[in-house]
């Protein structure tokens, strides 16, 4: 892949959380991309700027970006994030949330191809489910002409809203999976559409709280099913929800790779192909004593790459160092990965640690790896070097299968709501 080209910048303050999807979306037709993010105090703007949830508006054709705030001073969080949905109609639609600190998820619908112009924010009130204990997070993802938005809300479970009518209306649907809760919040889950049916990987719980295991699971004909197609729950979202446990194990907490061993496992991306192809990046601490301290920073966290075949067999592989956690006080935060959503097997990591011979680096650096042997060996090619800053959680924007629009954000991140970090966009034609 060709690195020549220099990154551009189409939102000077802002970063986002990875538990949203989508993030970032392409109009094939207009060549707009749009990606939302939530601007902080320390950036350009600030106190003024703080907490805005904000959408970057960008003319591929010309790199111009535009700003649009869709609600002025939410929350300082990058939980609260908008997840991205194009109708048929041409209309846009945002969904977001604040970080459990009310009930409400809200969502704004565009002006027809008009990503700039947005009608009035409208609300759905979670209280009566949760009891007024918060809701977090949106994913819109499609099915049988209903969409889905995917929230953790009631006991912190995942669960969703749907709508028959591209997002005009919501209602609730119920839970997906459910168990006792152990400490923050249940388990933390990754979706992704594509043909029929959504899949999704899932932790058993926060990894500072449990040893968690991850699992897989989709979605089709009103059931949950595992891996193999075998059926978990005949009437999803209806009724009693059973307890991820019971779905595909995919990396086990306590697992050996090298000699060593695995543990607090999370999610970190999954894409499925219309061709049924199917990926998904994870995370782990390495290293471990059966004690499992919660407390200490965890200097070793592992990337893996897993990659599921037709009959549901997964095959999982180390794919690189992930550094030490990012911040002290969240132990398990990354860099992040990102799957190209129409190549799955080209991936692209932030990590401080060259992947390419294990050398520490001053800052974590963005690197595209090309998959051989079904994930288990890579190729790998920086995309950023000699930083002076760290480069963040990279997002492959889908929705145009002809460029690779690859974005992340840069600059010194100390917390979920401190950061001063800006947007960059490197976007280039698909080889």
């Amino acid at each position: 892949m060709d690195r020549t080209a220099e990154p551009i910048v189409v939102n000077d303050n802002g970063a986002w959380c990875w538990f949203q999807d989508e993030r970032a979306l392409v109009d094939p037709e207009t060549q707009t991309l749009v990606v939302g993010s939530i601007a902080a105090a320390e950036g350009p703007g600030g106190e003024a700027r703080s907490g805005n949830v904000e959408l970057a508006v960008v003319d591929l054709r010309t790199g111009a970006s535009e700003v649009v705030v869709l609600h002025e001073r939410l929350e300082v969080d990058d939980h609260d994030v908008p997840a991205l949905w194009r109708r048929a109609d041409g209309r846009w639609l945002a969904v977001y949330t604040k970080h459990k600190t009310d009930d409400l998820t809200r969502w704004r619908i565009s002006e027809p191809g008009d990503p700039t112009a947005w009608g009035p924010e409208r609300t759905f009130d979670w209280g009566p489910h949760t009891e007024g204990r918060g809701v977090t997070y949106s994913n819109l993802r499609a099915m049988g002409g209903r969409l889905y938005c995917f929230a953790r809300a009631v006991n912190d479970d995942q669960c969703a809203l749907v709508s028959d009518d591209e997002g005009e209306t919501w209602a609730y649907a119920g839970k997906l999976f459910t168990r006792p809760k152990i400490g923050y919040v249940n388990g933390y889950t990754r979706y992704a559409e594509g043909g029929d049916r959504i899949d999704l990987v899932t932790t058993d719980h926060h990894p500072r709280d449990f040893d968690n295991s991850i699992y897989h699971g989709y979605l089709q004909d009103g059931a949950l099913h595992r891996s193999d197609g075998t059926v978990l729950d005949p009437k999803a979202l209806d009724g009693e929800a059973p307890s991820q446990e019971g779905l595909t194990t995919v990396l086990e907490a306590g697992s050996l790779w090298g000699g060593e061993r695995m543990s607090h496992c999370w999610t970190t991306d999954i894409r499925r192909t219309e061709n049924g192809g199917l990926a998904a990046i994870l995370t782990a601490r390495a290293g471990e004593e059966l004690d499992l301290d919660r407390k200490r920073a965890a200097p070793d966290l592992r990337f893996f790459y897993a990659r599921m075949a037709p009959g549901g067999a997964w095959t999982v592989n180390e794919l690189a160092k992930a550094g030490p956690g990012l911040m002290p006080h969240e132990e398990d935060y990354t860099g992040l990965a990102a799957i190209d959503p129409y190549d799955l097997g080209s991936v692209f990591i932030s990590t401080p640690i060259d992947p390419r011979d294990g050398s520490a680096l001053a800052h974590r650096e963005i690197f595209h790896g090309r998959a051989a042997a079904a994930g288990r060996f890579w190729a790998w090619t920086p995309v950023t070097e000699n930083s002076e800053v760290d480069n963040l959680r990279p997002i492959v924007a889908p929705g145009d299968p002809s460029r690779v629009p690859l974005l992340w954000f840069r600059g010194p991140m100390t917390a979920s709501q401190h950061y001063r970090c800006e947007i960059v966009l490197r976007d280039l034609p698909r080889a």
